[in-house]
């Protein structure tokens, strides 16, 4: 089980209240580095692009759950991450992944069609839509 993150860039509707979700940033989930989600072609491509994009006027970040994380908090979900252990080498081959940073489980690059790369600590770049 994992928690999705989004930006709304736009407020709520001021007739219905209904509010759209913006961009998917990632997922976090227990026992592995964050999954954050990148576009080689359109971006963001990069921690610091999401970054860039948080600090934009309006752009508010929020879980799947719809509350509200401040900037602060979703770098801590990215970049504050720990799992208590290793895992079985047949463990990480039967899931695409390798030994990360902290005790967490990361996406191989090339034996996951969608890890692109690793973040220079607790998170991996991934492509594509993922939940």
């Amino acid at each position: 089980m994992g928690t999705n993150y989004y930006t709304k860039d736009r407020p709520p509707c001021p007739e219905c209240g209904h509010e759209e979700v913006g961009e998917h940033i990632g997922k976090s989930s227990f026992g592995w580095v964050f999954l954050l989600r990148v576009d080689m072609k359109h971006g963001p491509r990069s921690l610091e692009d999401w970054k860039a994009k948080f600090s934009l006027p309006g752009c508010r970040i929020v879980d799947e759950y719809g509350k509200a994380v401040t900037f602060d908090e979703m770098l801590k979900v990215v970049t504050d991450r720990s799992a208590p252990g290793e895992l079985s080498s047949s463990w990480y081959r039967e899931n695409y992944a390798e030994p990360g940073p902290n005790g967490l489980a990361r996406p191989s690059v090339g034996r996951d069609p969608h890890c692109v790369g690793h973040g220079e600590g607790t998170w991996s770049l991934v492509t594509g839509e993922f939940s």
